[in-house]
């Protein structure tokens, strides 16, 4: 490690290497990423990597649709495949208040430029055959927001396409090196303490997601986040059923089939607050009973694996991107939730303008901390969907 840097980032997850990835495409490379694990071993290891844009505010969705048009080149501007494969996305509507929420969503996204529509159940079927429509039965599938643009992305090709990219470009990345405090003077940051050393930076951005209310607690800063474990599970390979994303949020779950077979499932966030990554018998037998209502074609498909990330819930169910207005030199890249994979180039590269230019992109303003003192909230709960507390 050198003593100075000009940017410091903790966590070496999707996001802090988009960060420096961007950085040095502006030709800020004197850049260093930290973490105390391997890179891309916390959240960006745990999710399901669906690709979207269809929300809901005029906040979210131009800041979605501009990280869904990033994905579409990544490969190309990598020279490495990241298996981002634009299947399209079903959201289901199981009700007319369903349909009144996916008609908004389906309006909007239309105004601010994302290809989303209402579909009726003889598309739906024509789009997925296999999904029971449930005619004559609760839940009924009456309508769906079809997203044709979304897709899935392999998640570790996309950490480590920005790895890659960003260390040929001159960042330094140091896992397994955890911060253990930050050097400050008055209220400046002036760089980290690691458990290998110190190191002076002009600007340190906290970018470790589920653990950003821990790294922020070294310094005395509060965050509005609580830390909610995400379980899903993956099925034994089988073949094509599946062409789409399937999401129900009256259901709770959401379903796709992966290259290799697999399908993932997955569904809420658990009802409590913990770190714990342990995964529990209570969700897996919930989320086979949720998927089994629209898919029961997978009664008798064996589940391999089962896993739980961290999420980091804001209040408002959108980040926090942008400066800490009490603390110079500290920049926040946090409160992703459960989308935070599909955000991250857009984020990466909007704080990396952030810190080139000394100045808020318009994109991300929405997104500061201070909204939570001045009550200018972004509520983006509805289109977290399946994934939303229950």
């Amino acid at each position: 490690m050198k003593k100075h840097y000009d940017v410091v980032i903790i966590g070496a997850g999707v996001h802090g290497l988009a960060t420096a990835y961007y950085l040095a495409k502006m030709g800020i490379t004197n850049v260093a990423v930290f973490d105390k694990g391997y890179v891309g071993g916390g959240g960006s290891a745990r999710s399901t990597a669906i690709i979207r844009a269809n929300y809901l505010t005029v906040e979210a969705i131009p800041f979605f649709r501009e990280s869904l048009l990033l994905y579409e080149q990544l490969s190309k501007e990598f020279k490495f495949n990241i298996l981002f494969n634009q299947m399209g996305r079903l959201d289901l509507g199981h009700s007319e208040s369903d349909i009144y929420n996916l008609n908004l969503r389906a309006e909007f996204n239309q105004a601010l430029g994302v290809d989303s529509r209402i579909i009726k159940p003889e598309e739906i079927e024509k789009i997925e055959p296999r999904l029971d429509l449930r005619k004559g039965k609760h839940h009924p599938v009456l309508a769906a927001l079809w997203h044709s643009p979304a897709g899935t992305v392999r998640h570790d090709a996309v950490v480590w396409g920005y790895a890659r990219a960003a260390s040929k470009l001159g960042v330094e990345i140091f896992p397994f090196t955890e911060v253990k405090g930050f050097i400050k003077s008055t209220s400046i940051i002036k760089g980290i303490d690691t458990d290998k050393g110190e190191v002076f930076a002009d600007t340190v951005v906290n970018a470790t997601a589920a653990w950003s209310s821990d790294v922020m607690s070294l310094i005395g800063v509060t965050l509005p986040i609580i830390t909610y474990p995400l379980q899903a599970m993956v099925t034994e390979p089988l073949k094509p059923i599946l062409s789409a994303t399937i999401s129900s949020p009256k259901l709770h779950a959401y379903a796709y089939q992966t290259d290799r077979g697999e399908i993932v499932m997955g569904g809420p966030v658990d009802p409590y607050p913990t770190y714990s990554q342990k995964s529990t018998l209570y969700m897996l037998e919930e989320l086979a009973t949720f998927v089994l209502e629209l898919l029961p074609c997978l009664k008798d498909v064996n589940v391999l694996r089962q896993w739980t990330g961290l999420c980091d819930m804001t209040p408002d169910y959108a980040p926090i991107m942008g400066f800490v207005e009490e603390v110079d030199g500290l920049v926040l890249n946090c409160g992703w939730g459960t989308w935070g994979f599909k955000a991250a180039p857009i984020s990466g590269k909007m704080i990396a303008q952030l810190i080139g230019n000394n100045k808020t992109p318009d994109l991300i303003k929405p997104f500061n901390l201070s909204r939570f003192k001045s009550g200018k909230l972004v509520n983006e709960k509805a289109s977290a969907t399946a994934a939303a507390l229950h």
